[in-house]
């Protein structure tokens, strides 16, 4: 009987361990789950904020903005301006 009561504690001990090493596992897991969460709203953030600067770059003032200061250039006259029809002439 006493060989039985011994092999039971020890079977307890080891279930015991193993319970308290998987929720420390699981726990740390979560912590991990966690962080990555985070991180990924800040790159949704970031993104957004991207997102709203290619739309500030692309708008039309901005563009015209930028080709006559860095490149000077001007809108032609309208007597400078040719329009072509699908047969070629004007």
């Amino acid at each position: 009987m006493l060989k039985l009561n011994l092999l039971l504690i020890v079977i307890l001990v080891i279930s015991a361990l193993s319970v308290v090493a998987a929720r420390h596992q699981a726990r740390k897991l979560f912590v991990t789950l966690q962080s990555e969460q985070a991180q990924a709203r800040a790159l949704d953030i970031e993104w957004g904020k991207l997102q709203l600067e290619i739309s500030t770059w692309l708008m039309h003032n901005r563009v015209e903005e930028v080709a006559r200061s860095r490149l000077r250039m001007v809108v032609p006259d309208a007597r400078q301006v040719y329009v072509l029809s699908e047969q070629g002439t004007p």
